[in-house]
Formats: structure tokens, sequence, C-alpha cells
């Protein structure tokens, strides 16, 4: 079973940057990475991924602002945003996806809030 521990999350002004880290237990070589962010009344929804072999996939709208990327070494996945604006608030969450076993674990979430 995989842990995974998220951080970074915090208050920002539009136009402001924050950078999430996830911690994982174990090694995440064999799992798909990806951040998704759940605001208050709505679904949880998929924001970035990163797949076992480092290529990346983005939701629309936050193309261009966010980077998702991971450092196999420190079992950690980092999602970098920039450009923050009021709609992407929520509570950011990472998740480890093994598509070998088919199971998928989550974090506790990180909550970031973008207001003036």
């Amino acid at each position: 079973q995989v842990q995974l521990v998220e951080s970074g999350g915090g208050s920002v002004q539009p136009g402001g940057s924050l950078r999430l880290s996830c911690a994982a237990s174990g090694s995440i070589r064999s799992y798909r990475m990806g951040w998704y962010r759940q605001a208050p009344g709505k679904q949880r929804e998929l924001v970035a991924i990163v797949y076992i072999g480092g290529a990346t996939d983005y939701v629309d709208y936050v193309k261009g602002r966010f980077t998702i990327s991971k450092d196999n070494t420190k079992n950690t996945v980092y999602l970098q945003m920039n450009s923050l604006k009021p709609e992407d608030t929520a509570v950011y969450y990472c998740n480890a996806y093994s598509p070998f076993l088919n199971v998928d674990y989550w974090g506790q979430g990180t909550q970031v809030t973008v207001s003036s």
C-alpha cells in the first residue's frame, strides 16, 4: 500500500503561484501519478497526470499555467501552479494509480485558496 501526503497549499492572491508536493511512502516508479481537485459543491476533477514513462497531460483550463513533474528518486510528485485564478480554489488531492495492480491511492488533500 502507498501512502500519499500532500503539502504546499495555502492562500494566494490572483496571479500568484504555489507549488504543491506529494510525498509517497514507497516507490512511485510503477504508478501513474495525478493531481485532482475538488471545489465546494463540485465533483472531484482531474487536473494533471504524469505517466510512468514521464509524459504529462493536463485539463484544458490549466494548460500553460500548471506543470506536473515527478522525482522518482524522492518518490515525490509536484504541481507548480502559476497565474492562479479564484476559480482554482479547491482542495487538491494527489493520486497514485497502478495499471499493473489496478489499484489507486489518495492523499488527504491540501487546500488552495485564491482570493484578493
